[in-house]
């Protein structure tokens, strides 16, 4: 498939002695100042290594990055909207239930405290919009006013559970900048625009912490088992702390919250003889990561209480993949967004179709099955490594046709997004690194607090950039397959 192309920020290649001597200056820099992660492979508590990062920031034009940053606020009040329309999530989820157990369980929690009365109405939205430049163009030439190498971006998804690179995204600045400034093109970094994204999402959970008005309240992370990308989890701990001295933060595992709290008559969740006054949920949780009825029953445990949670457990319905598709459906939209602003919200969608045992969903399949190139198979599942591509997804539609499990699916029309050479420095890899083609995904973060019936803050929150290389499907820096990068910006 060939893909269109954008310029490097400076001339490449570099020259072999000064790309040597950069890439070593930068790796030092790197472990110096939180550019890390733990080693999967070697893991120990002691060290960190290197994250993969792009060595120059990648090009991206100015207009669709300053679109993206004035359009989140607007998908915050969406996902915000969808998230308290009952009727809506369940529909719409109805036929995803019965073959996804993971979202099954989650949604007989959300059942359940609805029956028994939610606690605590307020809800602590920290979201990311993730997004990719899109070259081909599907408007005749004198209808469409962007510029080659790309049309404009689409939204390849927005998560609810999305603080990561909190701390990675503007570091990612900061380590290019100085990149940048050993290269002798310091004036350059005036084209990377201001990335506030950690401050910008802690002072999220401040705000939700005021909001449930106890001083001696805590705030409570949740984490994985072994927590491999510890630089951004703990940075997010620091900043509160720096900023608001008075505030604990403790770290638990689900089983861990299992054991170690309790639901007091005010229904306060209590820890160490603490009430919890925000619950964030630090990862994604795959079902593999639920193994136990504890880790559930903990879940169920912190929806009762009085916790802000983060995200609750409607808004992490709201963020599956089939809420998504649905929302690209003709009219859903309108639903919950002013009909003014419909148009530029649809206008970011790429296809996506549903795979349920209808009419339009067997459209779709013998759509891809015709030409799976242009597709991914998404399953609900966040993170790295899921989505199935090309010849996959036709041998999995193929299994799937009869089966209920497709349902479980939703079919996205793949962006083509353009390329640009750069190098890719990761722990332990050849120095230096050859020129290879890269593609790139934005995020864009939002915070939005509110209720079903009144929002108190919604913003747009920080950026952060993912790269990896053109020929790969997936590109999670945290489960090795993309890299650490910021934006370039380019005027037209």
């Amino acid at each position: 498939m060939t893909q269109a192309r954008l310029a490097s920020c400076i001339p490449l290649p570099l020259e072999h002695k000064v790309l040597v001597t950069v890439i070593e200056k930068a790796k030092d820099w790197a472990l110096m100042h939180g550019v890390g992660m733990r080693d999967k492979k070697h893991f120990t508590k002691d060290a960190i290594q290197i994250a993969p990062f792009v060595l120059l920031p990648s090009p991206f034009p100015r207009t669709e990055f300053n679109k993206a940053i004035e359009l989140q606020p607007i998908l915050n009040e969406l996902m915000h909207k969808v998230a308290h329309d009952d009727d809506f999530l369940e529909h719409t989820l109805q036929n995803t239930l019965q073959v996804d157990e993971f979202t099954a369980k989650l949604f007989e929690i959300w059942v359940k405290v609805k029956d028994e009365g939610i606690t605590q109405p307020i809800s602590l939205g920290m979201l990311r919009s993730d997004i990719m430049l899109e070259s081909r163009c599907p408007h005749t030439e004198n209808q469409c006013a962007k510029h080659t190498p790309y049309c404009s971006w689409k939204q390849v998804e927005i998560n609810s559970i999305a603080s990561g690179f909190g701390h990675l995204g503007p570091v990612s600045r900061e380590i290019q900048s100085y990149i940048l400034r050993q290269l002798g093109h310091g004036d350059l970094i005036k084209n990377m625009p201001e990335n506030r994204a950690l401050s910008g999402l802690c002072s999220g959970i401040i705000e939700a912490y005021d909001l449930f008005g106890v001083p001696s309240a805590i705030v409570l992370f949740v984490v994985e088992e072994v927590s491999y990308n510890i630089c951004d989890q703990r940075f997010h701990e620091f900043e509160i702390s720096e900023k608001r001295p008075d505030i604990m933060i403790y770290r638990k595992t689900l089983n861990e919250i299992f054991e170690e709290t309790t639901l007091n008559d005010k229904k306060q969740l209590m820890l160490e003889g603490y009430p919890v006054a925000v619950v964030y949920y630090r990862s994604g949780y795959e079902p593999a990561q639920y193994p136990s009825s504890k880790e559930w029953d903990a879940r169920l445990r912190v929806e009762r209480s009085s916790a802000v949670k983060c995200p609750s457990i409607h808004y992490q319905l709201a963020g599956t993949k089939k809420v998504q598709q649905a929302l690209a459906a003709p009219g859903a939209l309108e639903q919950f967004v002013r009909a003014e602003l419909c148009a530029r919200v649809r206008d970011i969608f790429t296809g996506l179709y549903s795979l349920d045992f209808d009419e339009s969903g067997e459209r779709a399949v013998d759509m891809a099955l015709e030409d799976a190139e242009r597709f991914v198979l998404k399953p609900q599942r966040e993170g790295g490594g899921n989505n199935l591509y090309g010849a996959d997804v036709r041998a999995a539609l193929l299994r799937m046709r009869r089966a209920r499990e497709r349902a479980a699916y939703v079919l996205m029309e793949r962006i083509v997004p353009p390329t640009v050479a750069g190098y890719v420095v990761r722990p332990g890899g050849a120095v230096p690194p050859p020129v290879t083609d890269l593609v790139s995904e934005l995020g864009i973060f939002g915070v939005i607090i509110g209720t079903r019936d009144k929002i108190y803050c919604n913003r747009q929150a920080g950026h952060m950039l993912r790269t990896k290389l053109a020929d790969a499907n997936e590109g999670g820096v945290a489960a090795g397959l993309g890299a650490l990068d910021s934006p370039y910006l380019l005027d037209a």
